[in-house]
């Protein structure tokens, strides 16, 4: 009997104590000037899973934002991430344009086959969150979208600048970068006046060759390169060129036919592998019949960002700057 008092008495005396300790840290919240501790942890709200649907030419996706395990097909695209801070774990490596140098380091990103050939079983076993491609990957669009969300995109030749803007809104939207979008995007848009407003004061046309090892292909203002003509503003030396992927194959007689006042020069060889650079094609008797030629006019662009690296903030930059300068000579 005894025992069982005490029992119940220290019951009690137990019970008095929490309550006792409750209204002790009731009264000190209710003190004038103090703020109730809350433990950590002990407040949450309810998981929110913010979610992106990218409808892009090659079908739709839908992802979480903010993915954490990104591999990319596309140097341009590459060349925005990078822009934006945004970290990838995966991408081709060969040709990767020296301002990209760092993505070549295998300790730190995974080589995922080439631009044209993904490995897939390593990506795979990589188990990433997305998958970014451009047209020279298009063709594996569908094993890839078996392995991730993948998302097509690539620039518009008519609409350049346009183009990588939609590009760069979208990937800032879904990594959460819109200001920094924005701020490249002005930074571009400025120089994109500055360079048309001198070129329409000179007047002047131009004729955009492709050097590929000894043979040459012209561009015009509708192709891969037609940002020259068609948002910078030199008129066209040939309004007829014909749209092709690998454009038009010309001669020399045809350079001197057209007689442009500027000639711009892209080396693919010096990108992909060739014995005969470009400066060594133009050295010709008829080319150096052309205005171009006589006028000091011949400019050969830098072929790792045209051919390899449009699309993306650093490369056109560049891109840029080399018609700025091409406009001082």
């Amino acid at each position: 009997m005894k025992n069982k008092k005490n029992m119940i008495v220290s019951a009690l005396l137990l019970s008095a104590a929490m309550v006792l300790s409750a209204c002790g840290s009731s009264a000190k919240a209710d003190e004038p000037g103090d703020t109730p501790e809350t433990p950590v942890g002990s407040v949450s709200g309810p998981d929110e899973v913010l979610e992106m649907t990218i409808t892009h030419e090659l079908g739709e996706v839908t992802l979480s934002k903010n993915p954490e395990k990104v591999i990319v097909f596309d140097y341009g695209l590459l060349d925005i991430m990078d822009n934006l801070g945004v970290e990838v774990m995966g991408l081709p490596m060969g040709n990767i344009p020296s301002f990209l140098e760092k993505y070549s380091d295998e300790s730190k990103y995974t080589n995922v086959g080439t631009l044209k050939e993904p490995d897939f079983e390593k990506i795979f076993e990589l188990s990433p969150d997305v998958i970014f491609i451009s047209g020279r990957t298009a063709e594996a669009y569908d094993e890839l979208s078996k392995i991730a969300p993948t998302v097509y995109l690539t620039v518009n030749s008519s609409d350049y600048i346009g183009s990588v803007e939609e590009n760069a809104k979208l990937i800032g939207e879904l990594f959460s970068k819109e200001a920094e979008v924005e701020i490249s995007m002005t930074s571009l848009k400025e120089k994109v006046d500055e360079i048309s407003g001198k070129v329409e004061e000179k007047n002047e046309n131009a004729l955009v060759v492709l050097a590929n090892d000894g043979s040459l292909s012209a561009y015009g203002k509708v192709s891969r390169f037609g940002i020259i003509h068609n948002t910078l503003g030199f008129k066209e030396a040939d309004e007829k060129i014909e749209e092709a992927t690998h454009g038009m194959s010309i001669t020399y007689e045809y350079i001197l036919e057209k007689n442009p006042e500027n000639l711009f020069v892209i080396d693919r060889a010096a990108v992909v592998g060739g014995e005969t650079d470009a400066s060594t094609v133009m050295d010709n008797d008829i080319v150096k019949e052309t205005e171009a030629f006589k006028n000091g006019k011949i400019h050969y662009l830098n072929p790792e960002v045209w051919y390899i690296t449009s699309g993306g903030f650093t490369g056109t930059g560049v891109m840029l700057d080399e018609i700025a300068a091409a406009l001082e000579k």
